[in-house]
């Protein structure tokens, strides 16, 4: 599981770049944190993505720190919880 945590200046770019996490898959724990949890080939798009192509447009203001967590040790409370059950449609 990765963490993605970002702070981008400008609007658009910023916009841009969460837009960019929702379409792989992300899911939103705050405005400017995400939670990511799929396979290793998704996970490489992601960091490749943003390193080949948003790292070479950040400004010295811009950052963004991926952190990868072991989830069996992640401990969640709150809405969170909720997001990792499965969901049973009749």
């Amino acid at each position: 599981m990765l963490i993605i945590s970002y702070d981008i200046k400008d609007d658009k770019l910023r916009s841009k770049f969460s837009k960019m996490l929702v379409k792989n898959g992300c899911i939103r724990l705050q405005f400017s944190v995400y939670e990511f949890n799929n396979t290793k080939r998704l996970i490489d798009n992601i960091k490749e993505n943003i390193e080949h192509f948003y790292s070479k447009i950040f400004t010295p203001d811009d950052s963004v720190v991926i952190f990868d967590v072991n989830i069996e040790k992640t401990i969640k409370y709150g809405n969170a919880i909720h997001r990792d059950k499965d969901i049973v449609f009749f």
